[in-house]
């Protein structure tokens, strides 16, 4: 590594989606890599992601996080919960051979590729029930197998797809959908993103990832089929109590979010090269908005509006507290007033005055 260049440059990218590989043998490992890509990334290319992580713990150890770019410390992140979450990984990697640590890359691989395959065929029919109004019928109706009639072909998965912003009743909008001659790209979101599938242009956040769909989808692939229409019972457990998951992450909600827009679509395979349904694109700039700082508060509130619908013993004490509340006033007060006392107690001890008495009436 050159001491000229501003950023190390590591192989490759590891967010992008990884080569598939078939293992036979099953190994804790699959289901670590499954649990792996559904709740931390769903399209990270493994060998990148592990190869790049034990650069940056061995010969780059030293380098100062400014020496990385903004994607390369992300990417690293993903790395460090990765060797959080799989126990005793680090030590296989860092002590291993070349083989092994192969191996260690293919299973966690297959764990997040299969289950991604395996959750998009289990939502493509209950999708079906899902987007049906109440009492009525899809007209035309849907096959649950068959997908080629879905997407912008179709009045409901249409305007579910539709990007917020854009009018579905719109009839040229319609047809141009319709017909290919518009494509929405992946940073476009669809407003089935949003509660009631209403999204409001002056308040963009205002129901965002909380539509019903959404909920319904994620409790069919985290905690079961069966607890989509009612609580989860403990006779089976699923994905999420397999993995002893007791708060939904915004990976989750982002992979799940990827599942449903590819579920309503006509495109029959899951592809990062699919330039139609442009799943990847639209993963990682719903990724990307739940790790921008700026959306924090936002972000928290979302995460407690999921906890509280995905898992009923999640404590309402965890809310988070609005800025501009009497509490987070009365908190804000606090401080300042211990502030005050410490700082007259320090002057008071070394000789430059007397701090003001009965601060905060005690």
């Amino acid at each position: 590594m050159s001491g000229t260049h501003n950023t190390v440059s590591l192989r490759e990218n590891a967010l992008q989606l990884g080569p598939r590989k078939k293992s036979s043998i099953s190994d804790p490992l699959v289901s670590y890599g499954r649990h792996f890509g559904r709740t931390v990334h769903a399209l990270a290319n493994v060998q990148a992601l592990i190869t790049n992580g034990l650069l940056r713990m061995g010969e780059l150890s030293d380098s100062p996080d400014v020496f990385f770019t903004a994607e390369q410390r992300r990417e690293h992140k993903v790395f460090d919960t990765l060797m959080q979450s799989v126990p005793g990984l680090e030590d296989r990697l860092m002590n291993g051979t070349e083989e092994d640590v192969a191996k260690i890359v293919e299973l966690i691989q297959k764990g997040a590729s299969s289950a991604r395959s395996d959750d998009t065929k289990s939502v493509k029919g209950p999708i079906l029930e899902w987007i049906t109004p109440h009492g009525q019928h899809l007209t035309p109706p849907l096959s649950r197998n068959v997908k080629v009639d879905r997407g912008f072909h179709h009045e409901r998965t249409g305007k579910l797809l539709c990007s917020a912003g854009l009018d579905w009743n719109n009839q040229e909008i319609k047809q141009r959908l319709k017909s290919g001659e518009v494509t929405i790209a992946g940073d476009q979101w669809p407003v089935f993103l949003y509660r009631d599938y209403q999204y409001d242009s002056e308040d963009p956040w205002k129901g965002l990832f909380q539509s019903s769909l959404l909920v319904k989808a994620f409790k069919h692939i985290f905690t079961s089929p069966s607890s989509v229409e009612k609580e989860p019972t403990a006779t089976r457990a699923g994905n999420a109590r397999i993995h002893g998951m007791t708060r939904v992450t915004p990976a989750s909600i982002a992979y799940v979010a990827t599942q449903v827009r590819f579920a309503l679509s006509s495109s029959s395979i899951f592809s990062r090269t699919d330039t139609v349904t442009d799943s990847e694109r639209f993963y990682n700039s719903v990724l990307e908005l739940f790790e921008d700082p700026d959306e924090q508060n936002e972000v928290d509130d979302l995460l407690v509006w999921w906890n509280r619908q995905i898992f009923p013993s999640y404590s309402s004490a965890k809310r988070t507290i609005s800025k501009d509340s009497a509490l987070a006033k009365i908190r804000e007060r606090r401080a300042a007033m211990k502030a005050a006392a410490a700082s007259a107690s320090i002057a008071a001890q070394t000789g430059h005055g007397h701090g003001p008495q009965g601060i905060g009436g005690e």
